[in-house]
């Protein structure tokens, strides 16, 4: 089992895959040079093997080589940077205009 995260559009988002199965994404949004990371899912069967902590490593070093600022709106992304302190430099807090970008489901 080798984990696979890949960059999307149409929605943007970073895809988990295992075994050429999507297991899981990082859903997101760019505005005005940040990265707004909105939602993050694993899905059920993938989960307890520690994937979403690799999608999310994945997905913040890519916006980071991208030169964008990532900004945490997620639960788990928020929790992610809290306890790895090599991404403190690199994440902002979410503005008003940044939550109002969030692309709206339904």
């Amino acid at each position: 089992m080798e984990p696979e995260v890949t960059k999307q559009t149409g929605p943007d988002r970073f895809e988990l895959t295992v075994d050429g199965t999507t297991a899981g994404f990082a859903q997101f949004v760019d505005h005005d040079g940040s990265r707004v990371f909105y939602h993050t899912e694993v899905f059920p069967e993938f989960g307890g093997q520690g994937l979403a902590g690799v999608m999310v490593k994945e997905a913040l070093g890519a916006t980071r080589e991208e030169g964008l600022r990532i900004v945490p709106v997620c639960p788990y992304v928020k929790k992610y940077v809290s306890k790895h302190e090599e991404w403190t430099d690199h994440v902002d807090r979410p503005t008003r205009e940044m939550l109002h970008a969030i692309p709206k489901e339904g």
